[in-house]
């Protein structure tokens, strides 16, 4: 049995939600703008996420967008706002950058914490903050077309929202420092080659079109099973092996349960699908 599709209202200036059965679309929806990344689009983006986590039907969520091109990245008006806090006490000033700065980082961390796999399916440019947002996300996907570019020391900044923390874990660290340092554009193969992308496909519509069947394939498994392998994979990014193997058996200990088992042996056996209950929803306030 599928999960009931969202409400089809649209609460959101900067991107749309759509929720599929178990496959939850977030789509960048300002192609006009280039899904440039707007004051707006830093609220708005991590609530979606987390609103689709927190409802918890949902097993996969697709990030795609509208337009020529996925996102051209840190929208101007956001560094005119950040421009018009550059006066006063330097060190006020400062505490609020970095308050300002966590806020943002905040945004796209909202993509790993969230229990379910999160897919970046991108066409044309992914610039600046967008490749912050992939280096995110759980798996890649491309057209031929596609082409990535660590911006921000071209523009005399540091990038500072994740791509510097996560793209180490994903590709060569030589590699990373040398698309950092130049700013240069790395296409669609390049991306493949390099493991950040994990297919390129002709065009969007075709990509679209796989990668949902890949989000469906995710979905027929287990949502807790899935869950838990999420949290161990990126674990294990951060600690040593030992770590991560007491961390696990602690995990298990208590998440392991036969019911999905047997759901997915019983499934096997007959050659039918499973019936997994979804994830529970969030926990708003505490119950008498």
């Amino acid at each position: 049995m599928e999960a009931e599709s969202m409400p089809q209202e649209n609460p959101y200036s900067t991107l749309e939600v759509i929720q599929e059965g178990y496959i939850a679309k977030v789509v960048l929806n300002r192609p006009e703008a280039m899904n440039s990344m707007n004051p707006a689009f830093w609220t708005e983006f991590p609530a979606a996420i987390r609103a689709i986590d927190d409802e918890g039907t949902a097993r996969v969520i697709i990030i795609s967008s509208t337009g020529k091109h996925f996102s051209a990245g840190m929208d101007l008006s956001v560094f005119l706002n950040m421009a018009k806090d550059f006066k006063g006490d330097p060190s006020r000033r400062a505490e609020r950058m970095r308050r300002m700065v966590m806020l943002l980082q905040d945004s796209f961390t909202a993509i790993e914490q969230a229990r379910m796999p999160v897919i970046g399916a991108v066409q044309g440019g992914a610039i600046g903050g967008a490749v912050d947002l992939l280096s995110a996300c759980d798996m890649r996907y491309c057209t031929s077309d596609a082409f990535f570019t660590i911006k921000e020391t071209q523009l005399g900044m540091t990038a500072d929202v994740g791509t510097l923390q996560r793209l180490p874990k994903l590709i060569p660290i030589g590699v990373v420092k040398e698309l950092a340092y130049t700013g240069r554009n790395f296409g669609a193969q390049e991306a493949q080659q390099l493991g950040f992308v994990n297919k390129v496909f002709d065009d969007q519509d075709i990509m679209l079109s796989e990668v949902t069947k890949l989000a469906q394939s995710i979905a027929m498994n287990s949502p807790v099973a899935v869950a838990g392998t999420k949290t161990m994979i990126n674990y294990a990014t951060e600690h040593t092996i030992a770590e991560s193997l007491t961390y696990m058996a602690t995990w298990q200990a208590g998440m392991f349960q036969m019911e999905d088992v047997m759901k997915a042996m019983e499934a096997q056996k007959t050659q039918s699908l499973p019936d997994f209950e979804p994830l529970h929803g969030a926990v708003n306030k505490m119950k008498d």
